[in-house]
């Protein structure tokens, strides 16, 4: 299997942050074959990361190597990249806030509780088949050998476990059941044993799906899954945290990991319930836009129920989010954005059964012969209302998360391998993805009242995770002057009847989401946290270019910096030298808005 001493620790050249780069991204590739697959680095494809101690381990001596020979550089020196000091100075500073970080995180052991309901080694050793090539019968032979590794992986996940549990460093034990149903349904058995609907595990059925013969690999990956329920259910949850709060230091530290700036939490949460109750009163004005004197319960429920406005069929879902996709790519061309032809591309794809119900993004590989891709979970739906889905395209495909991510991607002359790649923090990326998403209104987008509520209720859908979210992980009061059990301290049982009544997602999703903050602190406010940021820096800079302020120019300006943690964006951001290329461009464009 080659899982341990993949990598070689002897390096010939650590003189440039562009080399320290390359060596970083390739060292870690190697020792992360899940990480490899999903930036379309090839050379692992029939491996799964080892998630043992020893595996972290590893990964670790990588980190501190690059991060010494980081330290060491006299950054005076043109790089090869971008030619410029300055730009050497940018990508040795995002490399190192990262480095610091997870230095921490391994000075807390976090990685001896790794286990959540979105985004662990748990689904990730699953998740990577999804990103497989899928052409060629080579391709094939990889998907199934790659099955046959994973017993072998989930043992190895479960050594790091156990090794918490020994040391009393264990998650809650929500975290836990809900680790226990994916189990269930990726192995075959289906919900709390029971048979799942296709009568098949994923294995098996992604097999069917290339008609292909998964053989014994394809039972072996079924029954890994199997097992690792068993064992989170016998040997692990009697072991689990009864209590979901992580409490403030905890999460002060994630926050500062999902959004690369220290935040000062109380004023978050106070900020997150002036957003709550900005956002409750626009939908009550949008609500009589769609049927005057109706409340916005009343005005959504005739939204979802109007056939007019909804869609029948996985199939036909999925064609309207992939026509929806290609329009705006191509409105927004050469308008308000500069894109790239490799970004031009992306898919939409129906999520596989069995995870979170929220829709994610997976960027392109490296050379982009595999494109961006928009994964939409139905949570076996087959009526879709558009009223919302609008906007949640904007925010994962363009000008969101696909826009974003595919353009890193694609500056190989002004980024290193690793900002292309590696960079970036939470903040940063929904933080645009969001902004993405106001920007689509602002731009005349979203006139239809009822494509507007959908964007306001995705927008009260994260304010509301800010004011949750911390809520619950700090066990703050609801403040005296709310309506919603005011005075009363935050639990995971107020949590999801206030998600449904402000910000009217499915309930089924919704509960989901719930599970999901408690299990992953501080990545939930970072949409808000990070569009404030986004919007904090582009009316900086037109306060500062007045006239010559340029929407277009700042895009690319601003995307051109690279992925980076809230607190370098604001400082890049505030230097002159990243405001002088923001005069100037076309930004004409649907609405006539050009500085807004």
């Amino acid at each position: 299997m080659g899982w341990i001493g993949a990598t070689t620790m002897t390096t010939p050249d650590l003189s440039t942050v562009s080399a320290i780069s390359d060596w970083y991204v390739d060292a870690l590739a190697a020792a992360s074959p899940n990480m490899a697959t999903g930036l379309g680095i090839p050379g692992r494809e029939t491996e799964l990361t080892d998630y043992s101690p020893d595996g972290h381990a590893e990964r670790s001596a990588i980190r501190r190597q690059a991060e010494a020979a980081l330290r060491q550089l006299n950054i005076e020196t043109p790089d090869q990249v971008g030619g410029r000091p300055e730009r050497d100075r940018v990508a040795r500073d995002v490399m190192l806030e990262r480095f610091e970080y997870e230095a921490e995180l391994e000075a807390q052991q976090e990685h001896l509780r790794s286990l959540n309901i979105l985004a662990s080694p748990l689904q990730n050793t699953r998740q990577v088949f999804d990103l497989m090539p899928r052409e060629t019968e080579e391709d094939h032979a990889n998907i199934v050998e790659r099955m046959g590794a994973v017993p072998e992986a989930l043992e190895r996940y479960r050594s790091s476990l156990a090794a918490g549990m020994d040391a009393g460093i264990v998650v809650a034990q929500r975290q836990v059941r809900g680790g226990i149903e994916q189990c269930r349904v990726w192995s075959g058995q289906g919900p709390s044993g029971s048979p799942n609907k296709s009568g098949t595990g994923f294995f098996q059925a992604l097999c069917d799906d290339l008609g292909i013969d998964g053989g014994a690999n394809a039972r072996a990956a079924a029954e890994g899954y199997a097992a690792m329920g068993d064992w989170l259910e016998t040997e692990y949850l009697p072991r689990a945290n009864p209590k979901d709060p992580v409490g403030r230091e905890r999460y002060q530290a994630a926050s500062r990991g999902f959004n690369g700036i220290e935040l000062d939490l109380d004023e978050t949460y106070q900020w997150g319930w002036e957003e709550v109750w900005r956002i409750q009163s626009e939908m009550a004005e949008t609500a009589n836009r769609i049927s005057p004197g109706a409340t916005a319960a009343e005005a959504i429920a005739i939204l979802e129920s109007d056939d007019a406005r909804a869609i029948e069929g996985e199939d036909a879902f999925r064609e309207w989010m992939q026509q929806t996709q290609d329009e705006t790519m191509q409105a927004l061309l050469g308008t308000h954005f500069d894109i790239a032809e490799p970004v031009q591309e992306i898919e939409a794809m129906i999520a596989p059964p069995g995870g979170a119900l929220a829709m994610y993004y997976t960027g392109p590989s490296e050379d982009f012969s595999r494109p961006g891709r928009t994964w939409y979970p139905t949570g076996g739906e087959t009526r879709f209302p558009l009223w919302r889905e609008l906007s949640v395209c904007y925010h994962e495909g363009v000008p969101g998360h696909h826009l974003q991510i595919g353009t890193t991607r694609y500056l190989g002359e002004e980024l290193t391998r690793y900002q292309r790649l590696l960079a970036g923090t939470s903040g940063y990326v929904e933080g645009w993805a969001l902004y993405a998403e106001r920007l689509m209104a602002e731009l005349g987008y979203l006139e239809d009242p009822a494509y507007y509520m959908g964007l306001l209720s995705s927008q009260a859908l994260r304010a509301v995770r800010v004011v949750i979210d911390i809520g619950m992980h700090l066990e703050l009061p609801i403040p005296e002057r709310e309506e919603y059990h005011g005075g009363e301290t935050w639990t995971p049982e107020l949590a999801l009847p206030f998600l449904i009544e402000r910000s009217f997602f499915p309930e089924k999703m919704l509960a989901s989401e719930v599970d999901r903050y408690l299990g992953w602190p501080g990545q939930a406010i970072s949409y808000k946290v990070g569009e404030r940021e986004w919007l904090a820096a582009r009316e900086s800079a037109r306060q500062s270019l007045g006239d010559a302020f340029n929407l277009k120019a700042f895009h690319r300006a601003a995307l051109e910096l690279g992925p980076m943690g809230l607190q370098q964006l604001r400082d890049e951001m505030s230097r002159p030298t990243a405001l002088s290329p923001l005069e100037g461009g076309d930004a004409e464009g649907r609405g006539g808005v050009s500085a807004s």
